[in-house]
């Protein structure tokens, strides 16, 4: 991310992110191929692709705790053997999907550890968090709505994740030398709820671009600590 200059736009941050929508299928087939007994390539990625895209679409339809496998067979194409040759039940399938977004939180701050100046950091990890959340808005829509039905482990997981993010973000507004530790804390979580506002309520922002979204953010936090 060295390449990017800390007021980056969607465009520009899509030509150097490492996971979009359209790999984010060989990265799970890597991630999870202990358990997937696929062993044609293409086919895994495709069939991946299939199950995860189906999982959204039932979940916002009937619900993720209503649906069932078979339903998920259905949309798919895939008989019922087929599918457990890539999940189990329906809390792997869960953990799966909070383990992807997960990734993305933890790995989104690293992305910009050769920043000094905090307030520059804040920004480039709050730019990257949101266009994230844009590139592949249904896997953190599914976590928010359905971390409830996580295994217990996985749900805490899932908060403690959630919790370092924003951990992350109060440490460098301490840097800035303006606010206490609980004064950061706060605006760290203002930040944090601003950012899933996007990728949870997109009804509101219809008329608002993502470039204009994050400015928006960004703009507030910097007039709030005070530096331009």
């Amino acid at each position: 991310m060295k390449s990017l200059p800390v007021n980056f736009t969607l465009a520009e941050f899509r030509k150097v992110t490492p996971l979009d929508e359209t790999n984010i299928w060989v990265f799970l087939l890597e991630r999870h191929s202990d358990r997937i007994g696929v062993k044609r390539r293409d086919t895994a990625l495709e069939n991946l692709k299939k199950i995860f895209v189906a999982t959204f679409t039932l979940a916002n339809s009937v619900g993720f705790r209503a649906m069932t496998l078979r339903d998920l067979c259905r949309e798919t194409g895939l008989s019922m053997g087929g599918l457990y040759g890539y999940i189990e039940n329906k809390d792997q399938l869960a953990a799966i999907i909070e383990d992807v977004v997960r990734h993305i939180s933890e790995a989104v701050p690293t992305w910009f550890a050769h920043i000094d100046a905090p307030l520059d950091r804040i920004e480039c990890i709050l730019r990257a968090q949101i266009y994230m959340a844009e590139i592949l808005q249904p896997w953190l829509y599914f976590v928010f709505l359905e971390s409830r039905g996580l295994p217990p482990a996985h749900r805490e997981i899932a908060k403690a994740s959630e919790l370092g993010s924003q951990l992350t973000i109060a440490a460098l507004i301490e840097r800035t030398g303006t606010f206490t530790p609980d004064q950061a804390s706060l605006l760290a979580a203002h930040c944090m709820a601003l950012f899933e506002d996007w990728y949870v309520k997109r009804w509101k922002y219809r008329t608002t671009s993502v470039d204009i979204f994050a400015d928006s953010v960004v703009t507030l936090l910097r007039a709030r600590i005070g530096q331009p």
